[in-house]
Order: C-alpha cells, then structure tokens, then sequence
C-alpha cells in the first residue's frame, strides 16, 4: 500500500513537472526590423518568442545580415518581413538559411503609395506610419500566426482585436493634436523620406533631406533647393531619425536657419525604456514633436 502511494506520488509530481516546460513553449519567431517585432510579440503573445534581425535603432535599407541572422532564420517557425521593396536583403536570405516555416509580408494588403525619386517611378515601403495601414499589418501577421499556430488561433485572433482597437484609439488622438493646427502651418522636414504615409493621413507637407532610402545621397543642387523651400514656407525644425547619420540634416538646419529638432522614429523603435519603445509609444512620440514645431511655423 505505501509503495504504491509513493509511486502514484512520483508519478504526479513528474506530471506536474511537465507542466510548465509545456506552458512556457513558443514558436520562434523571427521579424526583420523592431518594429514588425513589435507587432508579432503583441499579437502572438507567449506562444511566440520574437527576435528582431535588424535591432533597435538599427538601419533595415542598409543592414548586412550576419551568421547569427541565417542560424536564426534556419530555426524559425516563423518570418515576418515588411515586403514593399524594404529588406532589398531578404531576397536570398531564407532560402540561404534553409527556412521551412511559415513566411509573412505584413503589408500584403496595403495599397502602396508610389513616388517619383531620381526620375524612377518607386514604392514607398513605410507603410506602418499610417496607422490605418498598421491595421492592416496586424491582421496580416495574426492570419499568419493563425496558419503557423492553428491551435493558438482562438488566442491570437483576441489580441489582434484588443490590439487593432488600440491602433485606432491611436489613430483618433493623433487626429485630435492637429485639428486645431492650421492647414498652412502643417510642415515639417525629416532626415530621409519615410513619412509620406503619414503626412497623407494628416494632411501634413513634407520635405526630406534623403530619399525613401537612407543610402539615397542628395545632390549639392537638391541640398541647395531644399534650403529654399525651407526658408520659403518658414519650417521652424529639422528632424533627425534616430538610425540616420545627423550629419547632412544638421548642415541643412545650419544653412536654412531651422532649428535641429528631437530625435524621432521612422524604421526602428528605440530600447524599451526610450520614448518609443513601441509601435503606438513611436506614433504618439512623433506626433508630440511634428505638432510642437508644427505650431511655431
């Protein structure tokens, strides 16, 4: 009798000591830039475990990715990359790593907005900075995180719910900081052109010492027209991207007599203490700063 009580003990507490290793599995994930690392952690919650390729305050135009990136990728479940012309380094890497899992564009669904740089008719890839667009996103990676996960589908649709409706609170307070800012006042000049889905969105003009990509160079000549239209529509500041060399803004801020803003976020979230250490954390950080300097044009 006392030997088959002890035996029925161990048996349970090998059970239970099951338990948690059970619980506290994920699917590893794997995301391109920090902010699409943002999106997936929110949206798969403990059933993924996200790492970020590109890290925060990295470059994605320019990244080189590592030996680390391809053993990342080679063990992923999942990869979510933005597409849309962005990760020009995606192109070989999964096939390179010997991905197997389940791959997500997150802006498959977005109607992309297209421009005109260098005489060549391009695709602007910053689509989450409308954030109408990054509904779109999450909806996208949760139906992927749904066809990896099937069994966590039920979980991941309700965050991707509570997480949408937060995106669109966003969305409305965003709104709120500028409607009392006159139309002709919504200006402002960041460091490289990454925030045309955003100025649409809120009806804000924009001007950009870089192209879409930061590897994008201007000429003397486009410096020296920007500097006019500076003076010309009297933008009162600069903004630098926090993954941008400040070195050319600066000068332009110099030259035109405009003030060198702070810091704000465009491809790459800051540490998690920073001011945008998150996806919404990095739309409301921008708002607060355009709409500062907004008002003093």
């Amino acid at each position: 009798m006392t030997r088959r009580m002890l035996l029925c003990g161990l048996s349970a507490l090998a059970c239970l000591g099951n338990l948690p290793s059970r619980a506290a599995a994920s699917a590893p994930a794997v995301a391109t830039f920090s902010i699409l690392a943002d999106l997936t952690a929110r949206i798969g919650g403990p059933a993924v475990s996200v790492r970020s390729l590109v890290p925060v305050d990295g470059d994605a135009h320019e990244y080189q990715p590592t030996p680390d990136d391809l053993r990342q990728v080679k063990n992923a479940a999942i990869l979510v990359e933005n597409g849309l012309g962005l990760e020009g380094w995606m192109t070989r890497l999964p096939q390179a790593a010997g991905f197997h899992g389940v791959r997500i564009t997150a802006a498959e669904k977005v109607t992309p907005r297209r421009m005109i740089e260098d005489g060549k008719d391009v695709i602007d890839p910053h689509a989450w900075q409308d954030p109408r667009n990054g509904v779109l996103y999450v909806r996208t990676i949760a139906d992927g995180l749904m066809r990896a996960l099937p069994d966590k589908a039920a979980e991941i649709a309700a965050r991707a719910a509570g997480f949408i409706a937060e995106i669109e609170e966003t969305d409305r307070w965003i709104a709120r900081q500028y409607a009392a800012i006159p139309q002709e006042k919504r200006r402002i000049l960041t460091s490289h052109d990454a925030f045309g889905y955003y100025g649409t969105r809120y009806g804000i003009a924009l001007l950009a010492v870089q192209g879409i990509s930061t590897e994008s160079e201007p000429s003397a000549s486009d410096i020296a027209t920007l500097i006019a239209q500076i003076k010309h529509g009297k933008i009162r500041a600069v903004f630098v991207e926090n993954m941008t060399d400040p070195r050319l803004a600066k000068t332009v801020a110099r030259d035109s007599g405009a003030k060198l803003g702070p810091a704000v976020y465009s491809d790459a979230l800051s540490p998690p203490d920073g001011p945008a250490g998150s996806y919404l954390a990095m739309l409301r950080h921008n708002t607060t700063q355009f709409a500062a300097a907004m008002a003093a044009n």
